[in-house]
Protein backbone atom coordinates (compact mmCIF):
# COMPACT_ATOMS: atom_id res chain seq x y z
CA UNK A 1 0.00 0.00 0.00
CA UNK A 2 2.63 2.17 0.70
CA UNK A 3 4.41 1.63 -2.17
CA UNK A 4 0.99 2.64 -4.55
CA UNK A 5 1.14 5.52 -2.27
CA UNK A 6 4.66 6.61 -3.21
CA UNK A 7 4.28 5.80 -6.70
CA UNK A 8 1.35 8.12 -6.85
CA UNK A 9 2.93 11.26 -5.50
CA UNK A 10 6.10 10.80 -8.14
CA UNK A 11 3.32 10.31 -10.68
CA UNK A 12 2.06 13.73 -9.77
CA UNK A 13 5.28 15.66 -9.03
CA UNK A 14 6.41 14.36 -12.63
CA UNK A 15 3.33 15.73 -14.03
CA UNK A 16 4.10 19.08 -12.14
CA UNK A 17 7.91 19.45 -13.20
CA UNK A 18 6.59 19.08 -16.86
CA UNK A 19 4.31 21.64 -15.78
CA UNK A 20 6.97 23.98 -14.71
CA UNK A 21 9.48 22.89 -17.93
CA UNK A 22 6.73 24.76 -20.05
CA UNK A 23 5.84 27.52 -17.75
CA UNK A 24 9.11 28.93 -17.13
CA UNK A 25 9.11 29.69 -20.91
CA UNK A 26 6.55 32.01 -20.22
CA UNK A 27 9.36 34.44 -18.36
CA UNK A 28 12.05 33.82 -21.74
CA UNK A 29 11.48 36.83 -23.49
CA UNK A 30 12.43 34.56 -26.77
CA UNK A 31 9.64 32.62 -26.24
CA UNK A 32 6.74 32.05 -28.16
CA UNK A 33 4.75 30.33 -24.97
CA UNK A 34 1.80 32.36 -24.10
CA UNK A 35 -0.17 30.68 -21.45
CA UNK A 36 0.54 27.11 -20.17
CA UNK A 37 -2.04 25.51 -18.33
CA UNK A 38 -1.46 22.61 -15.14
CA UNK A 39 -4.48 20.12 -15.49
CA UNK A 40 -7.01 21.94 -17.50
CA UNK A 41 -10.43 21.07 -17.84
CA UNK A 42 -10.33 19.77 -21.30
CA UNK A 43 -9.65 18.00 -23.68
CA UNK A 44 -9.82 14.41 -21.47
CA UNK A 45 -6.65 12.43 -21.14
CA UNK A 46 -4.60 15.28 -22.52
CA UNK A 47 -5.05 17.87 -19.81
CA UNK A 48 -2.53 17.43 -18.21
CA UNK A 49 -0.30 20.60 -19.61
CA UNK A 50 -1.38 22.49 -22.33
CA UNK A 51 1.01 24.89 -23.87
CA UNK A 52 -0.07 27.70 -26.02
CA UNK A 53 1.83 29.55 -28.31
CA UNK A 54 1.19 33.49 -30.35
CA UNK A 55 2.90 33.08 -32.71
CA UNK A 56 2.37 29.38 -33.22
CA UNK A 57 5.23 27.70 -33.67
CA UNK A 58 7.18 25.71 -37.26
CA UNK A 59 7.45 22.11 -36.80
CA UNK A 60 7.93 19.44 -39.36
CA UNK A 61 4.73 19.75 -41.37
CA UNK A 62 3.70 23.10 -43.43
CA UNK A 63 1.07 24.30 -40.90
CA UNK A 64 2.16 26.23 -37.61
CA UNK A 65 1.25 24.85 -34.41
CA UNK A 66 -0.49 26.46 -31.77
CA UNK A 67 -0.72 24.76 -29.10
CA UNK A 68 0.44 21.73 -27.50
CA UNK A 69 -1.95 19.25 -25.25
CA UNK A 70 0.10 16.74 -23.04
CA UNK A 71 -0.87 13.17 -21.77
CA UNK A 72 2.06 12.59 -19.26
CA UNK A 73 2.83 8.73 -17.69
CA UNK A 74 5.09 8.50 -15.25
CA UNK A 75 6.48 4.89 -14.30
CA UNK A 76 8.27 3.48 -11.63
CA UNK A 77 10.06 1.35 -13.51
CA UNK A 78 11.88 2.69 -16.83
CA UNK A 79 11.74 -1.01 -18.62
CA UNK A 80 8.41 -1.33 -19.69
CA UNK A 81 7.96 -1.19 -23.60
CA UNK A 82 4.99 -0.33 -25.80
CA UNK A 83 4.12 -0.40 -29.08
CA UNK A 84 0.95 0.44 -31.79
CA UNK A 85 -1.26 -2.32 -30.23
CA UNK A 86 -1.62 -0.20 -26.44
CA UNK A 87 -2.99 2.94 -28.17
CA UNK A 88 -6.19 0.83 -28.95
CA UNK A 89 -6.20 -1.12 -24.89
CA UNK A 90 -7.60 1.26 -22.54
CA UNK A 91 -5.73 -0.12 -19.67
CA UNK A 92 -2.21 1.32 -20.54
CA UNK A 93 -3.29 4.74 -19.79
CA UNK A 94 -5.10 3.48 -16.69
CA UNK A 95 -8.24 3.65 -18.07
CA UNK A 96 -11.12 1.24 -18.08
CA UNK A 97 -13.15 2.07 -21.23
CA UNK A 98 -11.39 4.30 -23.30
CA UNK A 99 -8.30 3.83 -24.96
CA UNK A 100 -5.40 6.78 -25.63
CA UNK A 101 -6.93 6.93 -29.78
CA UNK A 102 -10.00 7.30 -28.20
CA UNK A 103 -9.28 10.51 -26.45
CA UNK A 104 -7.19 11.46 -28.95
CA UNK A 105 -10.76 11.32 -31.23
CA UNK A 106 -12.56 13.16 -28.56
CA UNK A 107 -9.91 15.97 -27.92
CA UNK A 108 -9.80 16.66 -32.05
CA UNK A 109 -13.48 17.58 -31.80
CA UNK A 110 -12.97 20.61 -29.01
CA UNK A 111 -9.09 21.58 -29.70
CA UNK A 112 -7.92 24.09 -32.53
CA UNK A 113 -6.92 22.13 -35.68
CA UNK A 114 -3.47 23.85 -35.41
CA UNK A 115 -2.97 21.63 -32.25
CA UNK A 116 -0.45 18.99 -31.65
CA UNK A 117 -1.20 15.88 -29.09
CA UNK A 118 1.75 14.51 -27.05
CA UNK A 119 2.12 11.46 -25.52
CA UNK A 120 5.24 11.80 -23.15
CA UNK A 121 6.45 8.37 -21.07
CA UNK A 122 9.34 7.19 -19.44
CA UNK A 123 8.17 4.01 -20.97
CA UNK A 124 10.01 3.21 -24.38
CA UNK A 125 8.49 1.66 -27.86
CA UNK A 126 9.34 -1.82 -28.29
CA UNK A 127 12.15 -2.79 -30.27
CA UNK A 128 11.14 -3.77 -34.03
CA UNK A 129 7.51 -2.12 -33.41
CA UNK A 130 6.23 -0.52 -36.90
CA UNK A 131 5.93 2.44 -33.95
CA UNK A 132 9.30 2.96 -33.40
CA UNK A 133 9.41 3.44 -37.31
CA UNK A 134 6.77 6.13 -37.73
CA UNK A 135 8.15 8.48 -34.99
CA UNK A 136 9.82 11.41 -36.68
CA UNK A 137 13.68 11.94 -34.94
CA UNK A 138 13.80 15.76 -34.88
CA UNK A 139 10.16 16.49 -33.39
CA UNK A 140 8.59 13.44 -32.37
CA UNK A 141 5.11 13.65 -34.59
CA UNK A 142 3.56 10.73 -35.86
CA UNK A 143 5.27 10.06 -39.68
CA UNK A 144 1.87 10.29 -41.73
CA UNK A 145 3.02 10.26 -44.92
CA UNK A 146 4.57 6.71 -43.31
CA UNK A 147 1.96 5.31 -42.26
CA UNK A 148 -0.13 6.19 -44.96
CA UNK A 149 2.21 5.01 -47.45
CA UNK A 150 -0.30 3.38 -50.08
CA UNK A 151 0.02 -0.07 -48.94
CA UNK A 152 -2.60 -2.57 -48.22
CA UNK A 153 -3.81 -3.69 -44.85
CA UNK A 154 -1.65 -6.46 -44.84
CA UNK A 155 1.48 -4.56 -45.08
CA UNK A 156 3.29 -3.80 -42.00
CA UNK A 157 2.20 -0.36 -42.25
CA UNK A 158 -1.31 -1.55 -43.36
CA UNK A 159 -1.82 -3.36 -40.08
CA UNK A 160 -1.38 -0.43 -37.63
CA UNK A 161 -3.79 1.59 -39.61
CA UNK A 162 -6.46 -1.18 -39.98
CA UNK A 163 -6.02 -2.11 -36.07
CA UNK A 164 -6.38 1.31 -35.25
CA UNK A 165 -9.40 2.07 -37.96
CA UNK A 166 -11.62 -0.56 -36.95
CA UNK A 167 -11.09 0.11 -32.98
CA UNK A 168 -12.05 4.18 -33.75
CA UNK A 169 -15.32 2.47 -36.13
CA UNK A 170 -13.88 5.29 -38.81
CA UNK A 171 -14.82 4.24 -42.69
CA UNK A 172 -11.43 4.79 -44.61
CA UNK A 173 -8.04 5.66 -44.01
CA UNK A 174 -8.99 9.25 -44.73
CA UNK A 175 -10.79 9.70 -41.26
CA UNK A 176 -7.93 7.61 -39.37
CA UNK A 177 -5.85 10.46 -41.41
CA UNK A 178 -7.61 13.28 -39.77
CA UNK A 179 -7.28 11.84 -36.38
CA UNK A 180 -3.84 11.29 -35.89
CA UNK A 181 -2.26 13.90 -37.46
CA UNK A 182 0.15 16.20 -35.13
CA UNK A 183 0.25 13.15 -32.12
CA UNK A 184 3.93 13.33 -31.12
CA UNK A 185 5.08 10.28 -29.33
CA UNK A 186 7.41 10.95 -26.82
CA UNK A 187 9.40 7.93 -25.34
CA UNK A 188 12.52 7.18 -22.23
CA UNK A 189 11.76 11.17 -21.05
CA UNK A 190 13.30 12.21 -18.09
CA UNK A 191 13.69 11.16 -14.93
CA UNK A 192 12.58 13.23 -12.05
CA UNK A 193 15.57 14.02 -10.80
CA UNK A 194 16.84 14.95 -13.84
CA UNK A 195 13.78 16.75 -14.76
CA UNK A 196 14.41 18.55 -11.53
CA UNK A 197 17.57 19.42 -12.75
CA UNK A 198 16.41 21.37 -16.22
CA UNK A 199 13.81 23.27 -13.72
CA UNK A 200 16.48 24.56 -11.20
CA UNK A 201 18.85 25.52 -14.79
CA UNK A 202 15.79 27.44 -16.04
CA UNK A 203 15.00 29.36 -12.93
CA UNK A 204 18.21 30.62 -12.62
CA UNK A 205 18.17 31.85 -16.57
CA UNK A 206 15.01 33.50 -16.30
CA UNK A 207 15.51 34.96 -12.83
CA UNK A 208 13.39 32.31 -10.45
CA UNK A 209 14.31 31.28 -7.13
CA UNK A 210 16.35 27.93 -7.48
CA UNK A 211 16.04 24.94 -5.27
CA UNK A 212 18.84 23.36 -3.31
CA UNK A 213 19.97 20.12 -4.64
CA UNK A 214 20.34 19.22 -1.14
CA UNK A 215 16.76 19.75 0.10
CA UNK A 216 14.61 16.53 0.51
CA UNK A 217 11.53 18.28 -1.05
CA UNK A 218 11.58 20.23 -4.34
CA UNK A 219 8.81 23.23 -3.60
CA UNK A 220 7.70 23.48 -6.92
CA UNK A 221 6.25 20.38 -7.12
CA UNK A 222 3.73 21.66 -3.80
CA UNK A 223 3.70 25.20 -5.92
CA UNK A 224 1.78 23.21 -8.88
CA UNK A 225 -0.86 21.99 -6.68
CA UNK A 226 -1.29 25.11 -4.71
CA UNK A 227 -1.93 26.56 -8.34
CA UNK A 228 -4.54 24.34 -8.78
CA UNK A 229 -6.04 24.90 -5.74
CA UNK A 230 -6.14 28.73 -5.89
CA UNK A 231 -7.47 28.11 -9.56
CA UNK A 232 -4.87 30.07 -10.88
CA UNK A 233 -3.29 27.17 -12.92
CA UNK A 234 -3.24 28.82 -16.50
CA UNK A 235 -1.08 31.43 -16.51
CA UNK A 236 -0.08 33.93 -18.67
CA UNK A 237 3.32 36.10 -18.50
CA UNK A 238 1.51 38.83 -16.23
CA UNK A 239 -0.22 36.35 -14.23
CA UNK A 240 2.85 34.01 -13.55
CA UNK A 241 5.15 37.16 -12.65
CA UNK A 242 2.10 38.43 -9.89
CA UNK A 243 2.52 34.69 -8.97
CA UNK A 244 6.01 34.71 -8.35
CA UNK A 245 6.39 38.23 -6.40
CA UNK A 246 3.25 36.74 -3.95
CA UNK A 247 5.69 33.67 -3.35
CA UNK A 248 8.77 35.94 -3.53
CA UNK A 249 10.71 33.65 -6.27
CA UNK A 250 11.63 36.39 -8.04
CA UNK A 251 15.93 37.14 -7.88
CA UNK A 252 16.63 40.37 -7.57
CA UNK A 253 19.97 40.59 -9.04
CA UNK A 254 21.50 43.79 -11.33
CA UNK A 255 21.08 42.91 -15.07
CA UNK A 256 24.51 42.35 -16.37
CA UNK A 257 25.60 42.22 -20.00
CA UNK A 258 25.64 38.99 -21.39
CA UNK A 259 29.94 39.41 -23.26
CA UNK A 260 28.83 36.69 -25.79
CA UNK A 261 26.50 37.92 -28.51
CA UNK A 262 23.69 34.33 -28.78
CA UNK A 263 23.59 33.17 -32.51
CA UNK A 264 21.60 30.63 -34.08
CA UNK A 265 21.68 28.33 -37.12
CA UNK A 266 18.94 26.25 -37.60
CA UNK A 267 18.29 23.93 -40.43
CA UNK A 268 15.48 21.97 -38.83
CA UNK A 269 12.73 22.24 -36.53
CA UNK A 270 12.57 20.21 -33.30
CA UNK A 271 10.78 20.03 -29.71
CA UNK A 272 11.99 23.06 -28.51
CA UNK A 273 11.22 25.17 -31.33
CA UNK A 274 9.24 27.88 -29.33
CA UNK A 275 12.92 28.61 -27.66
CA UNK A 276 14.95 30.42 -30.21
CA UNK A 277 17.59 31.66 -27.82
CA UNK A 278 18.78 34.59 -29.93
CA UNK A 279 17.58 37.38 -31.74
CA UNK A 280 16.15 37.33 -34.92
CA UNK A 281 18.91 39.13 -36.72
CA UNK A 282 21.49 36.92 -35.16
CA UNK A 283 19.59 33.65 -36.21
CA UNK A 284 20.51 31.92 -39.43
CA UNK A 285 17.09 30.22 -40.50
CA UNK A 286 17.95 27.50 -43.21
CA UNK A 287 14.34 25.01 -42.96
CA UNK A 288 13.31 26.68 -46.16
CA UNK A 289 16.36 24.69 -47.70
CA UNK A 290 15.42 21.04 -46.06
CA UNK A 291 12.23 18.72 -45.74
CA UNK A 292 12.34 18.18 -42.14
CA UNK A 293 16.39 16.58 -42.29
CA UNK A 294 16.38 16.25 -46.09
CA UNK A 295 17.78 18.48 -48.18
CA UNK A 296 15.59 19.86 -50.64
CA UNK A 297 16.07 18.73 -54.11
CA UNK A 298 17.02 21.55 -56.03
CA UNK A 299 19.55 22.65 -53.42
CA UNK A 300 23.43 21.34 -53.22
CA UNK A 301 25.17 21.45 -50.23
CA UNK A 302 28.36 23.16 -51.49
CA UNK A 303 26.44 25.72 -53.90
CA UNK A 304 23.72 27.03 -51.23
CA UNK A 305 24.12 25.83 -47.59
CA UNK A 306 27.91 26.82 -47.10
CA UNK A 307 27.98 30.43 -48.50
CA UNK A 308 25.03 31.12 -46.27
CA UNK A 309 26.84 29.41 -43.09
CA UNK A 310 30.03 31.11 -43.59
CA UNK A 311 28.63 34.60 -44.55
CA UNK A 312 26.24 34.88 -41.34
CA UNK A 313 29.10 33.49 -39.12
CA UNK A 314 31.48 36.19 -40.66
CA UNK A 315 28.67 38.98 -40.53
CA UNK A 316 28.58 37.84 -36.57
CA UNK A 317 32.06 37.82 -35.60
CA UNK A 318 31.77 41.92 -36.84
CA UNK A 319 29.42 42.04 -34.36
CA UNK A 320 31.41 40.57 -31.58
CA UNK A 321 34.44 38.07 -31.02
CA UNK A 322 32.76 36.60 -28.27
CA UNK A 323 29.92 34.11 -29.78
CA UNK A 324 27.39 31.84 -28.52
CA UNK A 325 26.46 29.55 -30.67
CA UNK A 326 22.70 27.29 -31.15
CA UNK A 327 22.99 24.82 -33.52
CA UNK A 328 19.81 23.30 -34.21
CA UNK A 329 21.62 22.24 -37.40
CA UNK A 330 23.13 19.34 -38.77
CA UNK A 331 26.31 17.46 -37.97
CA UNK A 332 28.09 18.80 -41.50
CA UNK A 333 27.27 22.82 -40.35
CA UNK A 334 28.50 22.40 -36.93
CA UNK A 335 31.76 21.25 -38.29
CA UNK A 336 31.46 23.75 -41.17
CA UNK A 337 30.82 26.83 -38.29
CA UNK A 338 34.02 25.04 -36.57
CA UNK A 339 36.30 25.47 -39.75
CA UNK A 340 35.02 29.19 -40.22
CA UNK A 341 35.73 30.14 -36.14
CA UNK A 342 38.61 28.09 -36.38
CA UNK A 343 41.36 28.23 -33.93
CA UNK A 344 43.63 30.87 -35.76
CA UNK A 345 40.45 33.02 -35.67
CA UNK A 346 40.97 34.69 -32.95
CA UNK A 347 36.98 34.29 -31.73
CA UNK A 348 35.64 33.04 -28.54
CA UNK A 349 33.52 30.44 -28.69
CA UNK A 350 30.33 28.80 -26.64
CA UNK A 351 28.34 26.68 -27.83
CA UNK A 352 25.04 25.30 -26.33
CA UNK A 353 24.78 21.32 -25.94
CA UNK A 354 21.66 19.83 -25.58
CA UNK A 355 21.11 16.48 -24.35
CA UNK A 356 18.97 14.33 -21.09
CA UNK A 357 19.20 17.15 -19.00
CA UNK A 358 18.67 20.35 -21.06
CA UNK A 359 20.86 22.29 -22.43
CA UNK A 360 24.20 23.07 -21.33
CA UNK A 361 26.86 25.75 -22.44
CA UNK A 362 30.64 23.90 -23.21
CA UNK A 363 33.29 25.72 -23.68
CA UNK A 364 36.82 24.50 -24.65
CA UNK A 365 37.78 25.40 -21.05
CA UNK A 366 35.12 24.42 -18.80
CA UNK A 367 37.62 21.71 -16.79
CA UNK A 368 35.76 19.15 -18.32
CA UNK A 369 38.45 17.16 -19.76
CA UNK A 370 39.98 15.16 -16.90
CA UNK A 371 36.43 13.68 -16.39
CA UNK A 372 36.25 11.85 -19.83
CA UNK A 373 37.98 9.08 -21.45
CA UNK A 374 40.36 9.68 -24.41
CA UNK A 375 38.95 7.82 -28.06
CA UNK A 376 40.56 3.93 -28.47
CA UNK A 377 41.46 4.26 -32.12
CA UNK A 378 41.82 1.29 -34.56
CA UNK A 379 43.28 1.46 -37.95
CA UNK A 380 42.42 -1.01 -40.79
CA UNK A 381 43.88 -1.03 -43.62
CA UNK A 382 40.72 -2.32 -46.04
CA UNK A 383 41.85 -1.40 -49.72
CA UNK A 384 44.89 -0.07 -51.90
CA UNK A 385 43.33 3.74 -51.84
CA UNK A 386 44.97 6.53 -50.75
CA UNK A 387 41.72 8.10 -48.93
CA UNK A 388 40.93 7.99 -45.32
CA UNK A 389 37.54 7.23 -43.65
CA UNK A 390 36.87 8.03 -40.03
CA UNK A 391 33.99 6.36 -38.12
CA UNK A 392 33.27 8.20 -35.05
CA UNK A 393 31.47 6.52 -32.46
CA UNK A 394 30.22 8.74 -29.40
CA UNK A 395 26.41 8.83 -29.45
CA UNK A 396 25.80 5.81 -31.23
CA UNK A 397 27.82 3.01 -32.83
CA UNK A 398 28.95 4.55 -36.44
CA UNK A 399 31.84 1.63 -37.70
CA UNK A 400 29.43 -0.66 -39.40
CA UNK A 401 27.27 1.58 -41.18
CA UNK A 402 30.75 3.57 -42.12
CA UNK A 403 32.49 0.10 -43.69
CA UNK A 404 28.97 -0.41 -45.52
CA UNK A 405 28.56 2.59 -47.25
CA UNK A 406 32.54 2.78 -47.89
CA UNK A 407 32.52 -0.82 -49.26
CA UNK A 408 29.25 0.18 -51.59
CA UNK A 409 30.16 3.94 -52.73
CA UNK A 410 33.83 4.54 -52.25
CA UNK A 411 36.61 2.88 -53.95
CA UNK A 412 39.26 5.10 -53.56
CA UNK A 413 39.21 4.86 -49.77
CA UNK A 414 42.32 2.23 -48.43
CA UNK A 415 41.74 2.77 -44.79
CA UNK A 416 39.09 3.32 -42.21
CA UNK A 417 40.09 4.36 -38.49
CA UNK A 418 37.32 3.81 -36.18
CA UNK A 419 36.66 5.91 -33.10
CA UNK A 420 35.57 4.67 -29.98
CA UNK A 421 35.53 5.41 -26.24
CA UNK A 422 36.03 2.48 -23.62
CA UNK A 423 32.72 2.81 -21.74
CA UNK A 424 31.05 2.31 -25.35
CA UNK A 425 28.76 4.92 -26.91
CA UNK A 426 26.32 6.96 -25.25
CA UNK A 427 24.26 10.07 -24.89
CA UNK A 428 26.32 11.30 -22.34
CA UNK A 429 29.87 9.86 -22.93
CA UNK A 430 30.97 13.26 -23.01
CA UNK A 431 31.79 14.91 -20.60
CA UNK A 432 31.66 18.70 -21.87
CA UNK A 433 33.14 21.10 -23.72
CA UNK A 434 37.19 20.68 -22.91
CA UNK A 435 36.27 17.16 -23.19
CA UNK A 436 34.82 17.46 -27.03
CA UNK A 437 38.29 19.68 -27.65
CA UNK A 438 40.41 16.83 -26.34
CA UNK A 439 39.09 14.27 -28.46
CA UNK A 440 38.73 16.40 -31.33
CA UNK A 441 42.39 17.58 -30.73
CA UNK A 442 43.18 13.41 -30.17
CA UNK A 443 41.85 12.64 -33.18
CA UNK A 444 43.14 15.66 -35.72
CA UNK A 445 46.57 14.51 -34.48
CA UNK A 446 46.08 11.36 -35.80
CA UNK A 447 44.87 12.07 -38.80
CA UNK A 448 47.76 14.17 -39.26
CA UNK A 449 50.23 11.60 -38.67
CA UNK A 450 48.50 9.50 -40.95
CA UNK A 451 48.87 12.08 -43.88
CA UNK A 452 51.86 13.11 -43.51
CA UNK A 453 53.14 10.85 -46.72
CA UNK A 454 50.07 11.64 -48.61
CA UNK A 455 48.57 14.95 -47.62
CA UNK A 456 46.04 15.34 -50.19
CA UNK A 457 44.34 12.13 -49.20
CA UNK A 458 40.64 12.92 -48.74
CA UNK A 459 39.12 12.07 -45.23
CA UNK A 460 35.94 11.25 -45.13
CA UNK A 461 34.21 11.93 -41.72
CA UNK A 462 31.07 9.63 -40.75
CA UNK A 463 30.00 10.21 -36.98
CA UNK A 464 27.32 9.71 -34.68
CA UNK A 465 28.51 12.66 -31.89
CA UNK A 466 27.45 15.68 -30.40
CA UNK A 467 27.68 18.77 -32.71
CA UNK A 468 29.68 20.73 -30.51
CA UNK A 469 32.16 17.83 -31.12
CA UNK A 470 32.12 18.18 -34.50
CA UNK A 471 32.59 22.21 -34.17
CA UNK A 472 36.04 21.79 -32.26
CA UNK A 473 36.85 19.08 -35.22
CA UNK A 474 35.85 21.50 -37.49
CA UNK A 475 38.41 24.13 -36.04
CA UNK A 476 41.22 21.45 -36.68
CA UNK A 477 40.39 21.75 -40.38
CA UNK A 478 43.43 22.59 -42.06
CA UNK A 479 45.06 19.26 -39.99
CA UNK A 480 42.50 17.27 -41.54
CA UNK A 481 41.71 19.05 -45.02
CA UNK A 482 40.85 17.74 -48.15
CA UNK A 483 38.27 15.95 -46.01
CA UNK A 484 34.19 15.44 -46.72
CA UNK A 485 31.34 15.14 -44.10
CA UNK A 486 28.80 12.68 -44.38
CA UNK A 487 25.03 13.07 -42.75
CA UNK A 488 22.90 9.80 -42.24
CA UNK A 489 19.32 9.00 -42.63
CA UNK A 490 18.26 8.98 -39.16
CA UNK A 491 14.83 8.70 -39.34
CA UNK A 492 15.17 6.22 -42.30
CA UNK A 493 13.03 7.87 -44.71
CA UNK A 494 15.20 8.53 -47.70
CA UNK A 495 18.38 6.37 -48.52
CA UNK A 496 18.28 5.03 -45.29
CA UNK A 497 22.74 5.57 -45.33
CA UNK A 498 25.05 8.32 -45.41
CA UNK A 499 25.02 10.83 -47.75
CA UNK A 500 28.10 13.68 -48.64
CA UNK A 501 27.63 16.98 -47.77
CA UNK A 502 30.14 19.69 -47.27
CA UNK A 503 33.48 19.40 -49.08
CA UNK A 504 36.14 21.28 -46.89
CA UNK A 505 39.81 22.10 -48.62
Amino acid sequence: MAEAVTARWHGDNYQARIFWENAFNLLDPHSCVVEVTFEANGPKAFDDVVVKYDPPVARSGPERVSADYHQVKWHVQTGGRFGYEDFIDPDFIGAQSFSLLHRLQQARLTAPPSAHFTFLTTYRIKDGDPLATLISGHDKTLLIEKLFDGTTDRSRMGKVRKLWREHLQLADDEALKAVVRGLRVIDGHRSLDELRTEINVKAQVVGVLACSAADSDFRYDELARQLKIRQLSALTRDSFLQFCREERLLVERMAEPDPFLPVAIRSFLGPAADIVGAAPGDTLLLTDDFRQRYLQDDRHWQRDIRPKVENFLREAVRKSARLRLILDAHASIAFLAGAVLDLKSGVQTQLAQKGRVGARIWRADDASAAKGARFDIADEVIGDGRDIAVAVSISQPATAQARAYVAAQLPEVGRLVSCTLPGGPGQQSVAGGEHAAALAEQLSNHLRSLKIHDPDAVVHIFAACPNSFLFFLGQHHQSIAPCIVYEFDFDRRGTKTYQPSFVID
